[in-house]
């Protein structure tokens, strides 16, 4: 096996470990920005709104998200979700974002990413990032930036500023012209198998499952390589390829 010339990797559960989503502590944040509230609404009551919409749309399903390849980006969700409920806030959509986010799901460095980041950069093995995320692309840079400040990815792709999500081989393919490589010379390294895994091989890039920061029930696989620690997939790199 080559050596990669680069190495994709997801964001949420990946380079980040986040903490256990609150949408009731995020709305809460943004309702103290609020200069129009028509019907007094709480966090709890504007949350629930939120819910079920996303259920009806399929938004953040578990079960759902690979059958979603379209990204419905927070800016437009929350435009008719604070509209509909005769809200109006003295805040920019890309500051509801941030704001949001920050609250509902604060995260940190995973354990042994910056290591691997240097380890990388060594090696000469270019880095990038594709993150499924409905926050908007500069809220995404903030974050990675704050939680890895070293790092040095050549490009951060949203899918709210692209439409499409993973598993669609297209998002991938827009990474590759980004990156001027072709499919087999790129890994990809992500915590969803269905997301991750299947859409990488969707467009013929090694899918690497990191499976260290997951946070939800989980079935072994034993068709792709799984790793539980950053130090295993230097250990791969530095053993299994030339």
């Amino acid at each position: 096996m080559n050596k990669p010339k680069m190495i994709l990797f997801d964001y949420g559960q990946t380079l980040a470990d986040e903490v256990r989503f609150d949408g009731v502590r995020g709305t809460g944040e943004v309702l103290k920005y609020a200069v129009v509230n028509k019907y007094g609404l709480s966090a709890e009551q504007v949350q629930a709104r939120a819910d079920e919409l996303n259920r009806e749309t399929g938004r953040f399903d578990p079960a759902r998200r690979h059958l979603n390849l379209i990204e419905i980006p927070s800016r437009m969700f929350t435009a008719y979700l604070y509209e509909s409920l005769g809200i109006k806030l003295s805040i920019t959509a890309e500051q509801i974002d941030r704001i949001f986010w920050d609250a509902a799901a604060p995260g940190t460095a995973t354990e042994g990413i910056e290591a691997l980041r240097e380890f990388l950069y060594q090696n000469d093995i270019r880095t990038g990032v594709i993150s499924n995320i409905s926050y908007c692309g500069k809220a995404l840079r903030d974050r990675i930036n704050e939680v890895i400040p070293s790092n040095r990815f050549e490009f951060i792709i949203a899918t709210s500023e692209y439409m499409l999500r993973k598993p669609d081989r297209r998002i991938f393919e827009l990474a590759l012209e980004k990156a001027g490589l072709r499919a087999d010379e790129v890994w990809y390294v992500g915590d969803s198998y269905e997301c991750d895994v299947v859409g990488a091989r969707n467009a013929g890039v090694f899918p690497v499952h990191y499976i260290g920061a997951m946070d939800m029930a989980y079935e072994r696989k034993n068709d792709v390589m799984e790793i539980e620690s950053w130090a295993e997939l230097r250990t791969f790199i530095e053993n299994h390829t030339h």
